[in-house]
C-alpha cells in the first residue's frame, strides 16, 4: 500500500528488527513487529502477508535432527542453513596398533574409555605433547575399537567451543555414548573461545550429561600460553591468583596423558613398524637406519609422524 505526502508516493519503512542467525528471535516481541502504522482503534496490528513470511527463519540447530546413523559429526557454525551439526561422511580411523612408543598413554586412555562405554564413571582427557607423536591418532584408534559398542564422535574446532554448551545440550536428548573432540587447542592471551569449553567441564549452569566425555589435544600442557615475562600478572595486585586463573581450564581434564617426543630407539621401532605395515623391504638395515635418521634430521623432529613419511617415501622408492 502506498501513501501519498504532497503528491509524492512513499512506501511505508519498515520496522522489522534484525533475526538472530542463532537463536532465531528477532530479539522483539512479535506483536509489535509490524507493517506500516498501527491501526486506528488500539489493539495489536495483524502483520501483513510478507510480514508473516518474514516472522518465519530457519530452526535454531537445536530443533534438527542428529543423523542416527553417523558415527562422527562435525561442527559447522558457517554455511547456508546456519549452526549445525553435520555428518562426515570419510571419516579417518585409525588403529591402536599402529601407535609406537606410547604403550601408558594407550593403556590409560583405553581404561577410561572403556568405563565410559561400559557407563561406569571416567574422566574427561587432555592429551598434550611434543607434534607427530600420536595424540589425534590415539583419539581416532579409540573411535574405532568402540564403536561398535555405540561410541560416538563430535569434533569442534577453536571456533566452535563458543556454542559447546548448545551442542552438550543437543546430546543429551540423543542416545549412544559421544566424545566432543576438540583437536589441537591452543588460546592466545586475548581469546575468550575457551570459557565455552571450561564451563562446560566444570562450574558452568550447563551440566555435562553422563553420556558425553570430552577429549582435547594441544602441544600446551595448559592450552593457555606462559610467556616467560607476564606483563598481566606483574600488573596484579595478586599475582599467584592470575596465574591460577590461566591454569584452571586444565585442571577441569581429570586425566592428564603427556606425550614427550622420541628418543632415537623409538623413533627407528616406529619407522621399521611402518615400513613392514606398508610391505616394503625391511633390509639392508644400516642404510634404512642412517635414512631414517637424516630424514628427521631435516624435519628437526623424531616422531610417529615423521617415521610414517619417511616410511611413505622409502616404501614407494623400492616397492
Amino acid at each position: 500500500m502506498h501513501m501519498e505526502v504532497h503528491g509524492i508516493a512513499r512506501r511505508p519503512r519498515s520496522t522489522f528488527a534484525p533475526v538472530d542467525p542463532r537463536s532465531g528471535s528477532t530479539g522483539v516481541s512479535p506483536s509489535i513487529v509490524m507493517a506500516g502504522p498501527p491501526p486506528r482503534g488500539g489493539g495489536a496490528p495483524a502483520p501483513t502477508r510478507g510480514a508473516r513470511a518474514s516472522m518465519s527463519p530457519p530452526l535454531p540447530f537445536l530443533h534438527r535432527r542428529v543423523p542416527k546413523t553417523a558415527v562422527v559429526l562435525r561442527w559447522r557454525r558457517a554455511g547456508e542453513g546456519g549452526p549445525r551439526l553435520e555428518p562426515v561422511r570419510r571419516p579417518a580411523l585409525a588403529q591402536l596398533d599402529d601407535l609406537v612408543g606410547v604403550e601408558r598413554q594407550k593403556a590409560e586412555a583405553l581404561r577410561n574409555v572403556a568405563q565410559f562405554v561400559a557407563g561406569r564413571p571416567a574422566n574427561n582427557m587432555l592429551l598434550w605433547g611434543a607434534r607427530g607423536t600420536g595424540k589425534s591418532t590415539l583419539v581416532k584408534g579409540l573411535l574405532a575399537r568402540f564403536r561398535k559398542e555405540g561410541l560416538r564422535m563430535v569434533a569442534v574446532d577453536r571456533l566452535g567451543l563458543a556454542d559447546l554448551p548448545d551442542i552438550v545440550e543437543r546430546l543429551a536428548d540423543v542416545g549412544g555414548r559421544w566424545i566432543v573432540y576438540c583437536d589441537d587447542l591452543g588460546f592466545e592471551g586475548d581469546e575468550t573461545g575457551y570459557l565455552g569449553l571450561k564451563s562446560v567441564l566444570e562450574g558452568g549452569l550447563t551440566a555435562l550429561p553422563e553420556q558425553v566425555l570430552v577429549c582435547a589435544t594441544s602441544n600446551r600442557r595448559h592450552l593457555l600460553p606462559e610467556p616467560a615475562a607476564d606483563t598481566a600478572c606483574e600488573a596484579e595486585v595478586h599475582p599467584d591468583e592470575a596465574t591460577d586463573a590461566r591454569l584452571s581450564l586444565a585442571d577441569r581434564f581429570g586425566l592428564w596423558l603427556s606425550f614427550p617426543p622420541f628418543d632415537q630407539r623409538t623413533y627407528l621401532q616406529a619407522v621399521f613398524h611402518w615400513l613392514a605395515r606398508l610391505g616394503a623391504p625391511l633390509e639392508p638395515r644400516a642404510e634404512i637406519e642412517r635414512e631414517a635418521l637424516q630424514w628427521a634430521m631435516g624435519r628437526g623432529s623424531r616422531s610417529g609422524r615423521t617415521a610414517w613419511q619417511y616410511a611413505r617415501d622409502r616404501a614407494g622408492r623400492t616397492l
